[in-house]
């Protein structure tokens, strides 16, 4: 199927489809709805024991096992953990290690990355030529912190054109968000199955077992992941805006319990630990969880429901208006990270200049196109679905495209649809991110064509009026400046009135 064969560019907001279900109609699965909330699933009812998380004899002959993502003692508001009631324990035999790895050490003292103090631009990322499943089809962009030191974010790309048979995944670093860009996908989870399509979002915690699978009929698949070490996406709040709205708890989706039908066949089970992958050779699916109740659980998102809100009177709201989901950093007042949506939406502001401004912010951006109606939806012509942009804090960036000029003369602001049959996320951070050898190599620095700023000429010194006025300003500063002076000299004081200051 082609690239274009995946999405419906005229879709601009979820209520378009007029449907009466929670998922498009190519998911197949039932959900759970809700942020954070405790969850519960069974595949028979009565499974889950009552009143107590480990009686002496399961029913079923099921084994206990409690996966936690957070300390013991952490506060409620962030204990996580989910007890799982499977067919076998989890256990597994230490085989060998695979030559996958995973960047994970972003600091100043890894040789391996480097810093960007430019613009930097990439071409829509490559799929494979060869059979590559999602074991061996990441590869790391950049990143910034430790996933030892359990502080930081990483980000990394995935283009698969093959399933994960019989092989399963764990990363023990740190909680990924997966946002889909090219084809299906079925995300297989110890808690249930995630159908994900470009558009939607999900979300893999710490330590839960997982295998991605290519829907029928899809050849490959391509998208992003944010990796989060020592933090979780939460929702941002929402202070003044209300009780609702931006992303609502009720869009979340959370699995529902299924066990593979064959149990008993060979696994291995890949363990990524400090971004290396140790494997595990088991004689039993890990997808073997009959029931399960928790706050530890995979869910996804549809970005298409994301309820916008902005300014309907003047002035450009700050795109921290957009947010989806934040993770927190060590400091109290700036976040890690935010996860920003920008899609189909009315502008209505009046007497104001619409286009993003330029702007030098202390936060780094990662700006992606999910998909697009026509071509060059972003910074250049290059900013294509599949691919990327980038800059870090305080690198000057801004609209420069022929929409931008039309804007600076437009006399009447009429409501618009921005973004028609297009979405771009884009991934905020407080820090600046260090780059791989693979993610500089792949990338154009300097993204912005020298030429395009030659759009901008000076108009306010060459201005044959303003350099008049700028003239009586002078002179009127020197004026006033004499006047001023009078006010610190006691000499010229005391000729005024002939007075003694004694």
């Amino acid at each position: 199927m082609t690239e274009a064969a995946h999405i419906d560019s005229g879709l601009s907001h979820y209520t378009d489809l007029r449907r009466t279900k929670a998922t498009r109609k190519e998911d197949p699965f039932e959900y759970q709805a809700g942020f954070g909330n405790h969850f519960r699933s069974e595949l028979i009812p009565g499974t889950l024991p009552q009143g107590q998380n480990h009686p002496q004899i399961c029913r079923f002959n099921l084994y206990t096992e409690v996966l936690t993502s957070s300390a013991f003692a952490a506060p409620r508001h962030a204990n996580m953990s989910s007890v799982l009631y499977r067919c076998r324990p989890s256990y597994g035999h230490v085989q060998v290690e695979t030559g996958a790895k995973w960047q994970s050490c972003f600091l100043a003292t890894n040789p391996g990355v480097k810093s960007i103090a430019s613009q930097a631009e990439w071409a829509p990322f490559e799929l494979p030529d060869k059979k590559t499943d999602f074991v061996d089809g990441v590869k790391t962009v950049g990143g910034s912190g430790d996933a030892n030191l359990r502080d930081g974010i990483a980000l990394h790309i995935y283009a698969i054109n093959s399933s994960m048979e019989n092989r399963a995944t764990v990363n023990a670093d740190g909680d990924f968000m997966l946002v889909a860009q090219l084809g299906h996908i079925v995300i297989q989870t110890e808690m249930g199955r995630l159908y994900l399509q470009p558009g939607e979002i999900a979300v893999m915690p710490r330590g839960v077992k997982h295998r991605i699978s290519l829907v029928e009929g899809y050849e490959a698949a391509r998208g992003y992941l944010i990796e989060l070490y020592g933090s979780r996406w939460e929702l941002p709040t929402l202070g003044p805006i209300g009780c609702s709205g931006l992303a609502n708890p009720r869009d979340f989706l959370t699995p529902v319990a299924f066990v593979d039908e064959k149990l008993d066949d060979e696994w291995l089970v890949f363990t990524k630990i400090n971004g290396e992958y140790s494997v595990h050779h088991q004689d039993h699916s890990p997808f073997d969880v009959a029931a399960w109740h928790g706050n530890c659980v995979p869910f996804k998102y549809d970005l298409t429901k994301f309820v916008s809100v902005s300014s309907v009177s003047v002035d450009h709201t700050n795109p921290s208006i957009f947010t989806v989901l934040t993770a927190k950093s060590r400091d109290p007042d700036t976040p890690l990270a935010d996860f920003l949506w920008f899609g189909p939406r009315w502008d209505v502001a009046q007497n104001t200049f619409r286009p993003p401004f330029f702007h030098r912010n202390a936060a780094s951006e990662f700006l992606a196109n999910i998909y697009a109606k026509g071509s060059g939806t972003g910074r250049s012509a290059g900013f294509r679905p599949g691919g990327g942009s980038y800059e870090a804090g305080h690198i000057p960036h801004g609209g420069f495209s022929q929409p931008y000029l039309t804007e600076m003369k437009r006399m009447k602001n009429d409501p618009r649809i921005i973004s028609p049959g297009s979405l771009t996320f884009m991934l905020e951070s407080s820090r600046s991110l260090l780059f791989t050898e693979w993610g500089l190599s792949s990338s154009k620095q300097e993204a912005t064509e020298a030429a395009v700023w030659k759009n901008f000429p000076d108009r306010f010194s060459t201005d044959p009026v303003v350099r008049q006025l700028l003239e009586k300003v002078k002179a009127r500063d020197m004026t006033n400046k004499e006047v001023d002076e009078l006010f610190y000299d006691d000499e010229r004081i005391a000729a005024l009135g002939n007075l003694s200051l004694e």
